[in-house]
């Protein structure tokens, strides 16, 4: 087989370009294949579940995404928190977590929404929106992958759950 280099707007790839400009950087060079023996536990936490990373800036080079596994014991609830900026997108793999905020958007005030959900289900947090995962099951895990859209698990714990300013300060 003839190799072709990769000519910048042309090909499979238009936007590779024909040449580097010096050496590749080490983890932005390669596809990663992270196994499910090799989430990395050291990353930001929430008390009453574990958090591990598989994609980040640390793990593989990362640079506006953070992807990984949530596990919530059996009958526990995790301290109320929230994710900065970033959004979250969460799939369900096991168990029947809820995931529990605060609807200020009707008269009266704010109501607390619980959501039920089950495996193949997705759950979507905006920026800043507090709120808490729940696995009432007194059997089974719960475990649930994330992904953000920030290269690092950021997490704000919170005193309470509570709705946020329209600014997006805690306080």
């Amino acid at each position: 087989m003839t190799e072709h280099p990769t000519i910048a707007g042309e090909g499979f790839h238009p936007h590779l370009p024909a040449g580097q400009d010096g050496p590749p950087l080490p983890l932005r060079n390669r596809l990663h294949h992270i196994r499910a023996d090799g989430l990395d536990g050291d990353t930001a936490q929430t008390g009453g579940m574990r958090r591990f990373a598989a994609i980040s800036g640390k793990t593989v080079g990362s640079e506006r995404l953070w992807m990984g596994q949530t596990h919530v014991a059996p009958a526990t609830a995790s301290s109320d928190h929230h994710h900065g900026a970033s959004e979250t997108a969460i799939y369900v793999v096991s168990g029947r977590p809820e995931f529990v905020f605060l609807d200020d958007s009707g008269a009266g005030g704010p109501q607390e929404i619980r959501l039920v959900t089950g495996p193949g289900d997705y759950i979507f947090v905006p920026p800043y929106v507090p709120h808490r995962e729940e696995n009432p099951d007194p059997d089974g895990e719960a475990v649930v992958v994330i992904a953000r859209s920030t290269q690092e698990a950021v997490v704000v714990n919170l005193p309470g759950l509570y709705a946020l300013p329209a600014d997006g300060a805690a306080g």
